[in-house]
């Protein structure tokens, strides 16, 4: 009973914790109630230890008490679930009043006198009644998170309905009426299943959320004008196979959401990934490895065969057209000398055993890490085939060469000029698909696996789009509609593009052991900006305007990531400067999400108050980059002063953004993007401004170190410290996304109250 619940979810009531709120929710319940249970049993207790746990009983009993009524009010809305919830809150009462009981007595004397059953002299009772309460209050927690699915599901079904409207309407007034109306129900849907992403506690799930969430967001836009261009050109057959096909991801997408949250046989977490290499080699090295300790758990020819099934998959690799003749011969090579240091190893385990060996033998040992290290550098080999390879054709199509050359030919008529663009971006597609094949091969988590799947299928699927989106241009090269359609696909693959690109960074981020980036949590801390929360409505983007935002938030998402990495450069991870570039880049990653309909940016009122608290951060890197210079000779602090102007800018621009009261959708949507737009200018120049100030810091450092005078440098820190401590204080004050608001937030939460 003494260890959390987050530890082993299952309790009495055999049901299991799946998401993090119900597990927060449950936390403080757990640690009040250990509290009462490792009491010490002493014999004579301080009236001063009496009071305290008398407080605790009763604070735990208050605190079911109102958790049972929103419990019972919850069971009177929902038919279904109301003798389920009714009995589950009987119970977590019952066992709330037996608590506050036990503790009753230690109120005001010693319970000896008083001869009472308490919880000094019922121990066992107060365990029991510890074990019902948490037992009877995950029952209702799970209950009501079986309202949360409840709530998806007929989001979905509302989108499903809607979406049937759409395919079959004949007019372009009845299709914008409907699209209006598909719109706000997609939204409402994007904002449940973003909560539900990031409340998952099992990260496989969260990242088939992600890729079906984002096959939905893409889907949006193409779905508007795909049956735009279908209701202006319906004899128009590429047209009808470009609409068909975005309406089938849709509906596919919307499945397999449903499938995850209800955990559904048929969900793709059952389905069994692609058997990577990264895998193989765990698991041959642990089964190697393992042979230290017992000798007789697996035969000498189960290793073997294990080897040949490891070496068969680096035929991804070898068999491809695009791996050049150096690569394949090293890889091969890798392949022979693997072989050999396992047969080497085998015939020392056989001679170990003939002797009846209780443990690895030296011979053994010696084989056992040859082995491993060999397979070690088979898999750092095609490490780094398949990254070079993913690095090289994101240069390559960086340039977008075939999708202008597409367009410029559909735009003109020239059906033979888009025939023969068709076949390059077929053939690019084909490259990018199989560069996803080997990425997964190696990316080192089931998470990335997945991300990866979901790349090289989204290849697969919009290079075929993109043609017919291009054919039907050319057959209709003065169609606005069509033009705009194509746009549309180019938009999604190059977005795509940029996915693959930040999937590439965090696969060598796992194979270089780098530790874990910090959650981007940050949200405004409670009444720090209160000057627009009378006057400012807080509303959600509609499906039109999120899509809009897509692009820019890609482009913030790509520069908070390269802060993230010109950040890890520095060898001062304290440095004002770094700290606050980090704070920068976490809070622009969490307008990303925002857009994304994502995150802890629920409305567009949030998002405003997180660009001011951004603006200000921002002011402090300027009082701290303005310190930074005064040791710097002219010409340096000239360009460092220049930056800065442009980064005081920025900040005052987004400040005066941030001030000023909108009314209505288009005022507020033009307030959101000049927000977004004002952040990506504050990170592009802090992204000039972190490696030039590194490669100074160190210039000075190295200069200090060989000159001999820490002492001079130790005068001229002092001479500039007021500065840095009061920008170090106004920095602590004004800071709104630290660990612990961020915690006094969530414990302020309670999951049953905000359904």
């Amino acid at each position: 009973m003494a260890s959390s619940p987050c530890g082993n979810t299952n309790f009495d009531s055999g049901l299991e914790i799946k998401t993090r709120s119900v597990e927060q929710t449950l936390i403080p319940l757990v640690s009040q109630i250990t509290t009462l249970i490792n009491h010490k049993d002493k014999p004579n207790k301080s009236e001063r230890t009496l009071a305290a746990i008398h407080r605790v009983g009763q604070a735990v009993s208050v605190a079911v008490g109102r958790f049972v009524a929103v419990g019972e009010a919850i069971a009177s809305e929902n038919q279904e679930l109301k003798d389920e919830m009714g009995q589950a809150c009987f119970e977590a009462r019952r066992a709330g009043d037996a608590i506050a009981q036990l503790t009753d007595a230690g109120s005001t004397m010693p319970p000896q006198s008083e001869g009472g059953v308490t919880v000094f002299n019922d121990r066992t009772g107060m365990v029991k009644a510890a074990r019902l309460l948490l037992s009877s209050v995950t029952k209702v927690l799970v209950l009501a998170d079986r309202i949360v699915i409840k709530q998806i599901i007929t989001s979905r079904n509302k989108v499903l309905v809607t979406l049937d409207h759409l395919e079959r309407v004949s007019t372009f007034q009845e299709f914008v009426q409907i699209f209006s109306q598909f719109g706000n129900e997609m939204v409402e849907f994007a904002h449940l299943t973003g909560d539900r992403q990031n409340d998952l506690k099992d990260e496989k799930k969260k990242a088939r959320m992600a890729a079906a969430r984002a096959v939905l967001e893409k889907c949006t836009m193409m779905l508007l004008t795909a049956s735009k261009t279908c209701l202006r050109h319906p004899d128009c057959e590429s047209a009808r196979i470009n609409k068909d096909t975005v309406f089938h991801r849709m509906r596919c997408a919307l499945e397999q959401v449903i499938e995850i949250v209800t955990e559904a046989r048929s969900c793709g977490e059952n389905r069994i990934l692609p058997a990577s290499i990264y895998n193989g080699i765990k698991d041959f090295k642990s089964n190697v490895e393992c042979l230290r300790e017992n000798l007789y758990t697996l035969s000498p020819q189960s290793m073997g065969s294990q080897l040949e099934a490891l070496v068969e998959r680096t035929e991804d690799f070898t068999d491809s057209a695009y791996t050049s003749h150096e690569q394949r011969q090293a890889i091969l090579g890798l392949c022979q000398l693997a072989r050999q240091d396992t047969q080497q190893l085998v015939h020392a385990w056989v001679e170990a055993q003939s002797v009846h060996a209780k443990e690895a033998t030296e011979c053994m040992e010696v084989a056992i890490l040859k082995t491993c290290q060999r397979v070690h550098d088979l898999r750092r080999e095609l490490h780094k085939v398949a990254v070079c390879r993913a690095t090289d054709l994101l240069k390559v199509h960086g340039e977008h060469l075939p999708l202008r050359a597409l367009k410029a030919g559909g735009a003109e008529g020239n059906q033979e000029a888009v025939a023969e663009y068709s076949r390059t971006l077929t053939e690019q597609k084909e490259q990018l698909v199989e560069t996803c094949r080997l990425l997964c091969h190696v990316s080192g988590t089931e998470p990335l696996e997945i991300t990866c799947i979901h790349a090289e299928e989204t290849f697969h699927v919009i290079g075929p789009q993109i043609i017919s989106a291009a054919q039907t241009l050319a057959l209709h090269p003065s169609s606005k509609i069509a033009k705009e359609n194509l746009e549309v696909f180019c938009e999604a693959w190059e977005s795509q593009l940029c996915d693959m690109a930040l999937l590439l960074r965090e696969i060598n981020d796992v194979f270089e052991g780098r530790r874990e980036k910090r959650s981007y949590l940050s949200l405004p801390r409670a009444g720090k900006h209160s000057t627009n929360l009378k006057t400012a409505k807080a509303v959600k983007l509609d499906a039109e305007e999120q899509s809009s935002m897509a692009k820019l938030g890609l482009e913030l998402r790509l520069l908070s990531s390269d802060v993230d990495t010109e950040v890890e450069k520095w060898e001062e991870q304290e440095h004002d400067i770094v700290r606050q570039s980090q704070s920068l880049a976490s809070m622009a990653y969490n307008m990303y999400l925002f857009t994304r309909g994502e995150g802890l940016l629920k409305t567009t009122l949030d998002l405003f108050h997180q660009a001011e608290v951004l603006s200000e951060e921002g002011l402090q890197l300027c009082s701290s980059v303005r310190t930074f210079s005064t040791r710097l000779v002219d010409e340096e602090k000239s360009v460092v002063m220049t930056e800065m102007e442009k980064l005081v800018a920025f900040c005052q621009q987004l400040q005066m953004g941030g001030k000023t009261p909108v009314q209505g959708k288009t005022a507020t949507f033009q307030k959101v993007d000049s927000s977004i737009q004002a952040t990506r200018g504050i990170l592009t120049v802090v992204l000039y401004l972190l490696p030039f100030c590194n490669k100074l810091n160190k210039k000075y450092k190295s200069e200090r170190s060989s000159l001999g005078s820490p002492q001079d440098w130790r005068e001229r820190q002092d001479s500039t410290s007021p500065v840095k401590e009061e920008g170090a204080l106004h920095s602590k004050n004004s800071n709104g996304f630290g660990v612990k608001c961020l915690e006094q937030h969530i414990a302020g939460l309670n999951i049953l109250e905000s359904k």
